[in-house]
């Protein structure tokens, strides 16, 4: 057994999603979205704590990592469970945070996400973005999706990702999983590579760059159901990411192209149960109707939300409706509402 599991059993027995290691500091987990200290007289020394990590990363990883200050890759204690693992350098020496990976993937329903995020894994073609800030579960939706289409499509399903979290087992569909360092240098090399690889569905990690966002779109209107994720909080602010991640000369172009493959985006949030035994995710959603799509040409992305307004029967819905939902039912409190709100007057009656 590796030194660092004793660290990561806990972090399970915990319930926990996150465990900090840090050299000078002592060990901590997120457990429910907050911060919760082990052994406050357990410092982490930088030699001890860099033995424990290059115990289980690989030799390029730990290159990579001495090389760049920081490094990503996946860590599985054999028949127990899988993590997430980033390790980078900070003022005091190593430090390290493991995410843990369910091996049980849950449904669209399992989720509590509005049900039509899962006919987006029926659609043939097209562009789908979930986004949100880190540890929101946007790879749990796209994970869902995934399955949403390996359950009931006869598919070619290629997940891009650094590094592989959930991992899907074939049913109807096959699924292929590539990994950046591993299996490619690169999330733009590994989706010019996927378009040689007869995919019907391409879900890429993280669009991060220009060339990789170019990439997904080009795949997207070319007959290819591509999924990804952004780092951003609302669908308006998603698509200025998109367009701002161009040069001034070429956004009108990029603009329309990526106008015709939108399909839809799903940014969302994690709430604490009024218990504070559970987190239940608040979503906005995005279809690109022909009415969208037009805005989006024309670069009149602040009329979205008023579209996203009036196209309930498209399935689209806001933020603040569905974190209203949560707090009519009593599954979330006032305070926690009005936290993630974005009309904040909306819910200010209510603390």
């Amino acid at each position: 057994m590796a030194l660092i599991d004793s660290f990561l059993k806990s972090m399970s027995a915990k319930k926990a999603s996150d465990c900090h290691l840090s050299s000078g500091a002592v060990p901590a987990f997120r457990i429910l979205g907050d911060i919760v200290y082990e052994d406050k007289n357990q410092v982490l020394q930088d030699k001890a704590l860099r033995s424990m990590l290059y115990e289980i990363a690989s030799e390029d990883k730990i290159k990579v990592f001495e090389k760049n200050g920081e490094a990503d890759f996946a860590y599985e204690i054999k028949e127990y469970k899988r993590y997430r693992a980033n390790i980078f350098l900070q003022k005091n020496g190593i430090g390290a945070v493991f995410r843990e990976i369910s091996d049980n993937i849950k449904t669209v329903n399992e989720l509590r996400l509005p049900s039509v995020v899962a006919k987006f894994a029926s659609l043939s073609k097209g562009l789908v973005l979930v986004t949100g800030p880190t540890g929101s579960g946007k790879s749990a939706t796209l994970a869902a999706i995934i399955e949403e289409a390996n359950s009931k499509r006869a598919s070619h399903v290629i997940t891009i990702e650094d590094p592989i979290e959930f991992v899907h087992k074939n049913k109807k569909s096959i699924i292929t999983h590539r990994e950046i360092g591993a299996h490619t240098k690169s999330f733009s090399a590994a989706l010019r590579s996927a378009l040689r690889e007869d995919p019907d569905i391409i879900m890429v990690g993280e669009l991060r760059d220009p060339e990789t966002i170019a990439l997904a779109i080009e795949a997207a209107s070319t007959g290819h159901l591509v999924l990804g994720t952004l780092h951003t909080k609302s669908a308006p602010e998603t698509l200025e990411r998109i367009i701002q991640a161009f040069p001034s000369e070429s956004q009108n172009r990029m603009r329309s192209i990526f106008a015709d493959s939108i399909e839809a985006i799903i940014s969302q949030v994690l709430l604490k149960s009024e218990s504070n035994q559970k987190r239940y995710p608040a979503v906005e959603i995005l279809i690109g109707t022909p009415a969208v799509k037009n805005l989006i040409r024309e670069g009149k992305t602040h009329q979205i939300p008023s579209l996203i307004q009036t196209g309930k029967k498209y399935g689209m819905r806001m933020l603040d409706d569905a974190i209203a939902d949560y707090l009519r039912q009593s599954l979330i409190d006032a305070e926690e509402a009005y936290k993630y709100a974005d009309n904040k007057e909306k819910f200010s009656r209510f603390l």
